[in-house]
């Protein structure tokens, strides 16, 4: 089973995301409002993705990916951006991000990002 959790201040800011990343039955998805709330969810829970809203009720998500990596380094982690690739990679540089999401990420999106985890679950033997 692979863990996912969605943080964003807006609940159905994922909406599109979720319902195509629940078609796959081997996917548990939870979900924070805020950073800090999410922050206390990954300390107590294994996720295998995080991933992040560009803005939350208490920080950016950058800000956010910067705490969580401090937590947990190895977390896997996708981040909404309205940056240019080349502004998002000098924002994020060093963060460890997965991929870069656009503002309403979609099914495309939702199965290129389930494809990269699962290659990364493969290759570092954390397949579920």
């Amino acid at each position: 089973m692979i863990h996912v959790l969605l943080v964003s201040s807006d609940k159905d800011f994922f909406s599109d995301l979720a319902s195509n990343m629940e078609k796959n039955v081997n996917l548990n998805i939870s979900r924070a409002e805020s950073g800090g709330n999410a922050l206390s969810m990954i300390s107590v829970n294994n996720f295998e993705l995080v991933v992040t809203d560009e803005s939350l009720s208490d920080m950016t998500g950058l800000k956010f990916v910067e705490k969580l990596v401090l937590i947990n380094p190895m977390i896997n982690c996708a981040a909404v951006s309205s940056l240019s690739s080349k502004d998002f990679h000098a924002a994020s540089e060093g963060l460890g991000i997965l991929m870069q999401l656009p503002p309403r990420p979609d099914k495309i999106h939702a199965e290129n990002l389930l494809q990269y985890l699962n290659n990364i679950l493969n290759i570092t033997n954390r397949t579920n």
